[in-house]
């Protein structure tokens, strides 16, 4: 029945409100969790606009079976359309007796109240570099771009720079020239790129208008080709100071010399100079002019690109899109950008132990996160209060872990203990330094009768402690015994004239002796 339809419609529609309203209250702590939520709204969503139109398809060309139904209810015998229906109920049980039947009061349920999970497979959708979306794994395409034309013979960026430079595409970052964009490994590398970006925003956005957004990058690329001013693409450019084409011009950064033919920038004149009788130079001078004589103008930077033939210039317009859309993904994602060079330089001062821990704890939490359910209030406020630290790093002064590298940096891994503090373990060079003037190893010192405790730094075992203590102990006493022995020596003269050893002396430096 149409009615019905319509009626289950309505119904579907107010229940996908109250699941998203439901939803949206939360605030989910993990990461996962927060994917979970924003995937699940978004299919609820999309659902809301299949039975929104599916409603209106009702109200609007179905009119007229819909005042049929309505005559037949209203104006005929209302006990023989019910028993019609119940017959075609009947019908359609015995042709399909095990089908389930639909509980609309825990269809849009949560996972932890017994409900399905409409965000799909999220631990599937990431690989464990990206980690849940928190950073971008762009090690594939890192090995790719290593194996473009242009890059074998240049130095190659190691995978760090490259998460800097990956949207960079002119010189002197690029050193991919414009006649070795067009090759196939190139074409295939961009769109492989390109592809991945717009994928990692779909699956860590999805509750954004991304079709609207990648249609205002359409836009704008629309317009820049159409004013000709694409970087790197542009049909026509002024020479550099006004030389000629294969004389030395001063593109690029502006400070060295350029070579249109290999659209390449040299530091000084010498080198470019050599640069002129190499192998590779020749063949792309000799590929220019050939050109030129076709009336086929493909010189950039300097020349004119006009004479190009349709399917050319209509890849170029293909290469040039590609990373027209590379940056501005980039751009949209510039802090997951950031996160991901900060997180490959931490996990490369990591030893292998530590990456291993560090991703055991990670999947450990996740694990407890996914069977756990929440089993009251007070149980939830005790969980916000807990701290992610599986590394077990000391805290900062907000409670947080501190970061990996200060760690490291400050040596806080390295333990020191001290015997005389009751074999207590100092962590890091600094406490440990720090400890000798506190209270617990003075005390220490103490009941090992130790009174100055000044000269015992460095000192942590007892009986290093008590033999060094015995020694002072013993050159004290020689030195009192010394002192004490120089006032009672003494001399006598010629005459039988008794004297301290000092007067003596006194008296015979005088001469009066």
């Amino acid at each position: 029945m149409l009615y019905e339809d319509l009626r289950y419609a309505h119904e579907d529609l107010e229940r996908l409100e109250q699941a998203i309203a439901d939803r949206v209250l939360e605030d989910p702590k993990h990461i996962r969790s927060r994917l979970v939520q924003q995937h699940e709204i978004a299919n609820f969503l999309s659902r809301i606009q299949n039975q929104s139109e599916r409603a209106l398809h009702i109200y609007n060309d179905e009119q007229d079976a819909r005042i049929t139904e309505i005559q037949s209810i209203s104006t005929g015998d209302p006990f023989e359309e019910f028993y019609k229906q119940l017959d075609n109920i009947k019908s359609f049980h015995k042709r399909y007796p095990n089908e389930p039947v639909e509980n609309l009061e825990r269809a849009y349920k949560r996972i932890e109240d017994g409900g399905p999970s409409f965000a799909g497979d999220i631990d599937g959708m990431f690989t464990g570099e990206e980690t849940f979306g928190r950073y971008f794994d762009l090690t594939m395409l890192h090995e790719e771009y290593l194996n473009l034309p242009g890059v074998k013979g240049t130095r190659k960026l190691n995978y760090t720079t490259y998460i800097e430079y990956f949207d960079k595409f002119l010189p002197p970052e690029c050193p991919i020239t414009r006649q070795e964009k067009m090759t196939d490994e190139y074409f295939s590398y961009v769109g492989s790129l390109a592809q991945y970006l717009e994928s990692f925003i779909r699956r860590t956005r999805p509750l954004e208008d991304l079709d609207k957004l990648f249609k205002s990058f359409d836009d704008d690329f629309e317009q820049e080709w159409k004013e000709d001013k694409a970087p790197g693409w542009e049909t026509y450019t002024s020479q550099a100071n006004g030389g000629a084409a294969n004389g030395p011009q001063t593109e690029g950064t502006g400070e060295g010399v350029w070579c249109s033919d290999c659209q390449r920038e040299f530091k000084n004149d010498n080198v470019y100079t050599a640069h002129l009788t190499g192998k590779k130079h020749l063949n792309n001078a000799k590929t220019r002019k050939e050109r030129a004589a076709n009336g086929d103008t493909e010189m950039t930077n300097g020349t004119s690109t006009i004479g190009l033939p349709t399917g050319q210039r209509l890849k170029e317009r293909a290469i040039a899109e590609r990373e027209h859309r590379i940056r501005k993904l980039a751009s949209a994602m510039s802090a997951i950008r950031e996160d991901t060079r900060v997180n490959v330089e931490r996990r490369a001062g990591m030893t292998d132990r530590e990456r291993q821990q560090e991703l055991a704890a990670l999947y450990a939490e996740d694990t407890a996160m996914i069977q756990g359910t929440n089993h009251g209030d007070d149980e939830g406020e005790d969980d916000e209060e807990k701290v992610y630290n599986p590394l077990k790093l000391p805290l900062a002064w907000d409670g947080k872990p501190i970061p990996f590298w200060l760690y490291k940096l400050h040596g806080l891994g390295v333990e020191f203990p001290c015997e005389i503090c009751g074999n207590y373990v100092y962590m890091g060079r600094r406490a440990f330094e720090k400890h000798f003037s506190e209270s617990r190893h003075v005390y220490g010192l103490k009941c090992l009768g130790v009174t100055n405790t000044g000269l015992f730094r460095e000192i942590t075992g007892i009986e290093e402690a008590e033999k060094l203590w015995e020694k002072i102990q013993r050159d004290k006493k020689a030195g009192e015994a010394k002192k004490g022995g120089e006032g009672v020596e003494e001399m006598e003269d010629r005459e039988g004239n008794v004297m301290p050893r000092k007067v003596y002396e006194d008296l015979m430096k005088a001469g009066l002796l």
